[in-house]
This record gives structure tokens, sequence and C-alpha cells, in this order.
């Protein structure tokens, strides 16, 4: 039987989301009905909203939900109705890189989560007035009360953890907390430079503060983000406004350069700057993504030395595993998600939008 919810609809590239009843399609064999509790709002979701990725619009977007299970698809084995779940990215959990616990580099990524706006089958998880709308956004287009999610999206958590503070581990802070455990590996005594201190940069600060690293250097232009890297674990911060990145980050090191690097700013000037203030053997994750076709100059006998430039998707991160562990570290105020979050009622979503824009809140969390 097919639901009728609300959601939070995008009509055309460059639109605001305006709110509208849509019709979810009944669930299939490995789909599941979530009422949603929070949702993170992520800037992929607005780069996507302004018509910077070809997904198709009118569409609902959302990828950071948090609800309970109202109801299961047949063959559905790892969530039941009434269990509390994290919704994060799908993947099609047959490939190479799906069976090697390595989900976040899945064959079929891009058109299952970003661009293909429809099941793997070519059907349409959502509808308005007949007319089927772009959905299984991540698999799961949760700016909507209810989201009709596909199980690999699904992660059960921890009941006793509000949903409102967790909604963000579905992409942006498994992004930055990954990017930090999961490629740069910090030994004792290491240092760990974040190149911008927003959502995904604060949470590599605080997977940082959990590590053996003992400089954790923060760089950012708006001084109440550095002030609250400070906060958050950063041992350093860089006012980028300010001062040279390499200069920075040699005086700091005492002329060594960095061990390992988190970009996140997108910006290419950043990135090849980041680079060159690796020291030998460094690597540099590459988080912020700049528009499609962006390229970087590097000096090729700079990499020499050892220099690693790494891509990073979603931390790859292997969710059922991670994301759990996570939210205990939550629970335990161990990660500290909670300094980072404002929290707007679902009818205030283009509050939220303004707000994350103008740097006012680093994580808007929308509730329902």
């Amino acid at each position: 039987m097919s639901i009728t919810t609300r959601a939070a609809v995008v009509e055309s590239a460059g639109a605001p989301f305006t709110l509208s009843e849509v019709v979810l399609d009944e669930p299939g064999p490995h789909e599941a009905v979530v009422r949603l509790v929070a949702a993170g709002l992520c800037h992929t979701d607005l780069g996507v909203a302004s018509g910077g990725l070809p997904f198709p619009l009118p569409g609902v977007l959302g990828h950071e939900g948090a609800g309970v299970v109202e109801a299961v698809g047949p063959n559905v084995t790892g969530v039941a109705p009434g269990d509390h779940v994290v919704l994060s990215f799908t993947s099609c959990g047959e490939c190479r890189n799906c069976h090697g616990g390595h989900p976040a580099y899945c064959a079929a990524w891009l058109p299952l989560n970003l661009l293909g706006g429809r099941r793997a089958d070519g059907t349409s998880t959502l509808s308005r007035d007949g007319e089927p709308l772009g959905g299984h956004f991540f698999g799961q287009s949760s700016f909507a009360e209810r989201a009709l999610v596909d199980e690999r999206s699904l992660v059960k958590v921890d009941p006793d953890v509000p949903l409102a503070s967790i909604a963000p581990l579905g992409c942006g802070v498994q992004t930055g907390v990954g990017a930090v455990w999961n490629v740069l590996k910090p030994t004792t005594g290491g240092t760990v430079v974040v190149l911008g201190a927003g959502a995904v940069g604060l949470s590599a600060v605080m997977a940082a503060a959990l590590t053996p690293a003992t400089t954790i250097i923060a760089v950012d232009r708006v001084t109440e983000r550095l002030a609250l890297a400070r906060e958050l674990g950063a041992t350093h911060t860089v006012d980028a406004g300010q001062a040279a990145l390499g200069e920075a980050i040699a005086e700091i090191t005492g002329g060594r350069g960095a061990d390992g690097i988190v970009e996140t700013t997108g910006s290419t000037a950043v990135l090849r700057q980041g680079v060159d203030a690796l020291a030998a053997r460094g690597t540099l994750v590459v988080v912020g993504a700049p528009p499609f076709g962006s390229e970087v100059a590097l000096d090729v006998n700079g990499l020499l030395g050892g220099k690693q430039v790494v891509g990073l998707t979603l931390g790859d991160s292997e969710t059922q595993t991670f994301i759990p562990a996570l939210v205990e570290l939550v629970k335990k105020g161990r990660l500290p998600l909670d300094r980072l979050i404002g929290t707007y009622a679902f009818e205030d979503i283009g509050q939220a939008v303004q707000d994350m824009t103008s740097g006012k809140t680093i994580k808007p969390v929308l509730t329902f």
C-alpha cells in the first residue's frame, strides 16, 4: 500500500525547498518505510538543489536521516518495525568493493546515490499527482516525514541515543572521522592538519583528538570556528586570512611539515598548498569536492619524497560497524556533536539553508 507524506521538494535547479504532499511507493523486497525524526542538512543537498549535479528534478533530497522503522519489505532481515535507525548511503552489495568492505566505492555508487533518482531497476520511489519525482537520494530522500529507504542505507542504532543528535553521522561526520581513522591512521606523536572548520572538518578534529597524534592543527578564516576547533581538540589554529598556510605549518612543525592533512574546503588552490605542506611520506586526503572537471597542478618532484594524495568518499566506511561505534562515542560524550548542531523544525528548512549558507550554523538538523 502506498503512503502519502509531506516532503521538501526542489522543483527545478536553483529553486527553494517547498513543502508538498508526495506519495511513497510500497516497499520493495529490500526496502523499509521509516518515520523521520531528524535529518541533517549537508552542502551536497544544496549543491544538487542548485543544479550543480544532474539529479532529476523536481525531486526530494536529504541523505542524513534518522528515524524509526514503521514497515519493512518481505526480504528485509536487518531491521524490524520499531527499530531506531540512522540512514546513510546505499550500495549494490555485490561488486568487489562491496564484498571487500568498501561500499563507498561501490561500482554503482553514483547512479544509486547521487545521480539516478530511482531504484537500480529504474522504478521510482516517489510520485506526486501521478507523476514520478526524483527520489532514492542516497537510498533514502529523507527530507520528508516518511521515507522509503533502501535496506543497505539502514543502520540500526541504540534507541537510548536521541536521533537528532546522531543524524549527521550518515554523511558529514563519518566522512571527517573516516578521513582520519580509515585513511590517515595517525601514529604516536604525529601531526594532523584539517583545512576547513565546517562540519566535516570539525568532525576530523574530534577524530584526531581520539588518536595518538599530538599536534592537531585546524585552519579556517572564521575566528569563532577556530575557537571551537580548539575546544574540540585542536592544539593549534591557523587563520588562513592572516597567515600563509605553508609557512604556518612549517613554523608549528619545526620545518618538518604535516604527516596528514584533511582537505575539506573544495578549493583547488588550498589543495595545492596542502600538498606542498606535507612532510616526507605524508598523506593528504581530498574530501572537499569542487565542480566536476576541476583540476589542480602539482609539483611532481615534490611528490617524490613519498607524499600521497588520496581521494575519499564518505570516510571509506563500512556503515554497519562504523556508525554504531560513532553512536557509542556520542552517547559517552567522547564525540560531542552537539557542539556543531543547530535544530530547526522541518517547516523552517528555508531558514536552515540560509543559516548554513551564511555560516551561522555549522550543521543544521531538521526535526519532525
